[in-house]
């Protein structure tokens, strides 16, 4: 589907970053008022607090509910600052409207599923509102872009998509893992999308928020949310990642903004030259992984003559440990060595899966 985005904010600059800040939870008036003040005059575009809250296991904290989108009405009126929460349903969206919130977003336990993401754009149907879109838990782009597509379908035109991260089962220093390829993808294909970096989620920590937030500006993202509490310490919901609001005031002024491109010609020179000898490496990486491809081809053909199954785990096990020390050493990082060698274990198994069980054809 083509789509035609219209600016989030058509007061501001498209090369400005929207930077969206506030707490995980709307706890009590005085918090959410609190952390306005503190936040307001400070670089934020967008007030951030959440009213309903899907949590994962039942008899947590799961949001103040109607009440506290009055907070966020009294957050616009004493500050000046838009408001944004999140609804998962169409009586999220009726009561958001009523209050005037002026963004809303849908989490990633919605953009998951497809029904749920269809009743709420059925209940905007009509309604000029910006909506921002989480991706989805699982690394699932084309439900990421689903979820965006049925509310164009509705008529919204100022949608920007949020990378918070993807769940990952083991042992990592990020609450969701970024896979930033995934939201790299979705800016190729959507150019005009903006995307903006969920950093709180990403880390679920304090310590490396910066890093985070930093690196998505690094990649040209448009923007940052960021999760803000007067006491993090005493948050009701996910209070290692959240930061006061002079923690963000000194994060805000550490982040290098860098442009995009630069009219500079011995810049552009030097930047193409580069760029071809990448272009000649890939050219070479690929004629590798041609040619081990058609060694794994032979290698189906033994296993097939000998009746030998495809995944040998003791070898597969071996070839990872090795490529990881060795990339180590050559300072490639554990994550990427694994990702790469299990896709190209993957592709060794479908040309093996194709040679082994491809009929012996025979003429008489």
């Amino acid at each position: 589907m083509d789509m035609i985005f219209r600016p989030i904010f058509e007061d501001k600059s498209a090369e400005e970053p929207i930077m969206i800040a506030g707490p995980c939870s709307a706890e009590t008036e005085a918090q959410v008022m609190r952390t306005a003040h503190e936040l307001s005059g400070q670089k934020v575009d967008l007030y951030r607090a959440g009213i309903w809250k899907p949590r994962t296991r039942p008899n947590s904290f799961e949001g103040v509910g109607k009440e506290g989108l009055g907070w966020l009405r009294r957050v616009k009126e004493e500050t000046g600052l838009r408001v944004t929460t999140e609804v998962a349903k169409t009586q999220h969206v009726y009561e958001a409207l009523k209050y005037g919130i002026d963004v809303l977003w849908i989490g990633a336990r919605t953009t998951v599923n497809p029904f749920s993401v269809q009743e709420v754009a059925d209940a905007l149907q009509g309604v000029d509102i910006p909506v921002m879109v989480k991706n989805p838990i699982n690394p699932d782009l084309k439900l990421w872009i689903g979820a965006i597509e049925r509310l164009y379908k509705a008529g919204i035109t100022r949608i920007a998509a949020i990378h918070r991260g993807f769940s990952y089962h083991g042992a990592t220093k990020y609450r969701n893992i970024p896979r930033w390829q995934i939201a790299i993808d979705l800016k190729r294909q959507f150019p005009e999308l903006p995307i903006i970096c969920d950093n709180s989620h990403i880390c679920g920590r304090r310590d490396i928020l910066q890093m985070v937030a930093q690196k998505a500006m690094d990649l040209n993202f448009d923007g940052v949310m960021t999760e803000v509490h007067p006491n993090p310490d005493e948050a009701w919901s996910d209070a290692k990642q959240q930061i006061t609001p002079a923690q963000y005031k000194a994060m805000m002024e550490e982040i290098v903004l860098r442009q995009p491109t630069t009219d500079d010609m011995e810049f552009l020179e030097n930047l193409e030259h580069l760029r071809h000898e990448i272009d000649e490496l890939d050219e070479e990486i690929l004629n590798l992984v041609s040619g081990r491809m058609k060694l794994a081809e032979r290698i189906g053909e033994y296993k097939k003559r000998n009746n030998i199954s495809i995944l040998q785990t003791s070898r597969w096990n071996e070839i990872l440990e090795r490529a990881v020390t060795k990339g180590k050493l050559k300072g490639l990082s554990e994550e990427f060595i694994t990702v790469m060698l299990k896709a190209i274990h993957q592709e060794s198994i479908n040309h093996q899966e194709r040679v082994m069980n491809q009929q012996d054809l025979t003429t008489d």
